[in-house]
């Protein structure tokens, strides 16, 4: 292995023992609910007019969503939820359902089952890119990819077990569902869409079958793939699903344990290290917290033991994150002392009223 790939790695074993230690030792949120509101009205005031980014148009569905759209959610650990902006509005999921397909492999066959087929490492690499997996399995002789890229997410979905189609995508649906607690749907719109529009990948199912890390029906997975990031939500939903993750895997709204607790660390690891594109870095620098996004305008975010967070502005950066979710999620953050990599001052620990 190459000496970058070295540092990977370590990289990648240094999030997994920190996340592993705040999950297990954080004691949770002690703001008082003025505050956690304050916080939310602060930054929904201070980016609502922003104007920066644009929807992304590949998906002819995702032009026509209006760029206006601007909520934002808090649910802490203890089942509180907090709201500001529009709430209401659905988005397709796109590539934030990469992270609940994953847990549910890791649910059904180990965290090892990931990091054995795909890989837990950033690729360095544009999300979609075919050379990663031309580089991955000739220079590298192995997967140097994760399961939020859409090589390695698609597939993850082929992993999923089923006897048919249908088995396996009312598996992926539900368990999407139990995270949000409510049953979700597709938006068949952007499904349609999508699917008239995947050619990459298509390609992409072709080769990872071609190099057999899809064992088996790799167009099966690639629409069953399409269809997952069709899965209509609102900014509440994706909170309740980032609480979920930030709650050891216990959905804080309904009470049900959606997925083991043992699983989470290394869920929220991938997100930490592959989360946002290519600016995963960045954003681990800025927040220290766990996040996915998707260009549908959706960014969730794990403060684990605390909260998930989650806002929906369709707008992108160059990078395919939404601009107003990534500011308004770091300001409201920093303001809650959300941050697991930060010591936890007395300031910011107020006792709940």
């Amino acid at each position: 292995m190459s000496i970058p790939g070295l540092t990977r790695l370590r990289a990648a074993r240094v999030a997994v023992a920190v996340v592993v230690l705040a999950v297990a030792g954080s004691p949770g949120l002690a703001q008082t609910s003025q505050d956690i509101e304050a916080a939310l009205q602060a930054a929904y005031a201070k980016y609502k007019d922003l104007k920066e980014g644009k929807n992304a148009d590949y998906i002819p569905a995702l032009a026509k969503v209006d760029p206006q759209l601007f909520g934002i959610a808090l649910v802490t650990t203890d089942g509180r939820v907090y709201t500001v902006g529009d709430v209401k509005s659905e988005v397709s999921i796109q590539s934030i359902s990469k992270v609940f397909t994953m847990a549910k492999v890791m649910e059904e066959q180990g965290p090892e089952a990931i990091a054995k087929r795909i890989g837990v490492d950033a690729t360095g690499m544009r999300f979609n890119s075919i050379v990663s997996i031309e580089f991955a399995q000739k220079e590298l002789g192995g997967p140097e990819m994760n399961a939020l890229v859409n090589p390695g997410a698609i597939t993850a979905t082929s992993m999923v077990s089923g006897g048919s189609r249908d088995d396996i995508w009312q598996k992926i649906l539900a368990f999407h569902s139990d995270f949000a607690g409510r049953p979700l749907r597709v938006d068949e719109e952007v499904f349609k869409s999508e699917a008239a529009t995947n050619q990459r990948n298509q390609a992409i199912g072709q080769l990872m079958y071609a190099y057999e890390f899809i064992k088996d029906n790799p167009q099966r997975a690639v629409d069953i793939y399409t269809e997952q990031c069709a899965i209509a939500v609102n900014a509440r939903d994706l909170a309740v699903m980032a609480a979920t993750l930030a709650n050891a895997g216990k959905n804080p709204v309904t009470g049900k344990q959606v997925m083991k607790a043992d699983n989470v660390p290394e869920v929220l690891a991938v997100m930490a290290t592959a989360g946002l594109y290519d600016d995963s870095g960045k954003w681990l620098y800025r927040t220290g917290l766990p996040a996915k996004s998707g260009v549908g305008g959706g960014i969730i975010a794990v403060s684990p033991g605390k909260f998930g967070i989650a806002v929906v502005s369709p707008p992108l950066d160059e990078a395919g994150n939404s601009v107003r979710a990534q500011k308004a999620i770091a300001d409201i953050s920093a303001q809650l002392g959300g941050n697991p990599y930060e010591p936890q001052a007395p300031k910011l620990r107020t006792s709940q009223k």
